[in-house]
């Protein structure tokens, strides 16, 4: 058998799309979506989410007939939800994925009351295997957990067959930055992100900034999509301001314009599509926080009227984010776009967000097609 360390895997072995930082450890390598720079930046609770590889893939070349990847995974659980697979997706030659499901690996149990609490259920590492692939030379594209921490441990091929990395995308290359909704937690396997569901369709190079509860127009941010290589970029704002309460109109509308002005800085050409956030029940003319109850469904605090003003709520951002493009674009950037996340996931998909704040997979599927629709109809890609 051929065998490749994590730290091959790390330095060059394959292409590691979407991993731009790694962590090494003792025996592997877990990937970050963030540049090491970022790392004096992060604030503590992004750390984790920047670790779990929404997005990430290895893409590589080989004519072994059989793939085995050894990792350790190391997923979250909030009760009352249950544990769900940590799931491997393999698509070779661009054609249907081929899951491979695991809960074996390590579980953190977190207390929805009490954020800081946690309890670790250490669990043994796993190898995750793909056979009769033919031994023809193809390309593969192993995308790693969406839903879980991992640290790869090695890859084992057929002895004496070739891995070559694929390290230039020859597809338009799209950078998405977005919340847990882009995260995509919820989704069944790697594929079934509503991104991945979007450049699948359009045959797009995807890197995915989607990060649970984090998208909060940090600069650092506005920084790393300025110096991502894209042709296409989208940004999904707002819900997250509205989740934690962080933003007032004053703050969230220049925090909008700065955002945007950074990144033109690096990409003054290109596309950059500005999405509001799609239907949260609760927080459709309430201001959050939105916080968790004990049946799992998020709700926002009722506050004082007096101290909410100039607060937040969803139709408001969707109305501020509308009006923020038209001003840019009357101004000359007639590459900025904005799309209502309503259109992607409205009030009559409602059935497909169980906890009322995040799709389901089938919803998370629709909204992956329905935003592949209108970057074609906005003549940004060809369906």
């Amino acid at each position: 058998m051929a065998q490749y360390t994590g730290r091959d895997l790390a330095a060059g072995a394959v292409s590691m799309v979407g991993a731009h930082d790694f962590d090494f450890r003792p025996e592997g390598v877990s990937p970050r979506r963030l540049p090491a720079w970022t790392r004096a930046q992060l604030p503590t609770v992004m750390d984790p989410i920047v670790r779990m590889p929404s997005g990430v893939r290895l893409v590589f070349i080989t004519d072994s007939s059989r793939i085995a990847l050894s990792a350790q995974t190391t997923r979250l659980v909030t009760p009352p939800a249950e544990p769900r697979p940590a799931a491997f997706d393999l698509v070779v030659d661009g054609g249907s994925p081929r899951t491979w499901q695991s809960t074996l690996g390590n579980t953190i149990w977190l207390d929805r009351n009490n954020p800081e609490s946690f309890r670790l259920e250490r669990g043994p590492a796993h190898t995750v295997v793909w056979e009769n692939l033919g031994s023809g030379r193809k390309q593969c594209e192993l995308w790693l957990p969406h839903n879980a921490f991992v640290e790869l441990r090695g890859l084992e091929l057929d002895a004496g067959s070739l891995l070559v990395p694929v390290p230039e995308p020859t597809a338009r290359r799209w950078a998405h930055y977005g919340s847990s909704i882009s995260h995509c937690l919820e989704a069944e396997s790697p594929t079934g992100i509503w991104p991945a569901v979007t450049a699948s369709a359009l045959g797009l190079h995807l890197v995915n900034y989607g990060f649970g509860g984090q998208c909060h127009l940090d600069q650092f941010m506005a920084r790393t999509l300025r110096d991502t290589p894209a042709d296409l970029i989208s940004l999904k704002v707002g819900i997250n301001v509205i989740n934690g309460d962080t933003m007032r109109e004053r703050v969230f509308v220049p925090a909008v314009h700065g955002f945007l002005d950074t990144l033109r800085e690096g990409q003054r050409d290109t596309p950059v599509v500005l999405i509001s956030p799609i239907f949260c029940p609760s927080a459709e003319t309430t201001p959050g926080p939105t916080l968790p109850g004990a049946d799992g469904r998020f709700r926002t605090e009722p506050g004082h009227a007096r101290l909410r003003q100039g607060c937040l709520t969803l139709e408001r951002v969707r109305e501020l984010l509308a009006q923020i493009v038209a001003e840019r674009r009357a101004a000359g950037d007639g590459g900025l776009y904005y799309v209502d996340g309503l259109e992607l996931f409205g009030a009559a998909d409602a059935g497909d967000l169980p906890d009322d704040l995040h799709p389901n997979p089938a919803g998370y599927r629709r909204m992956g097609e329905r935003f592949a629709e209108i970057l074609a109809r906005l003549g940004l890609v060809t369906a």
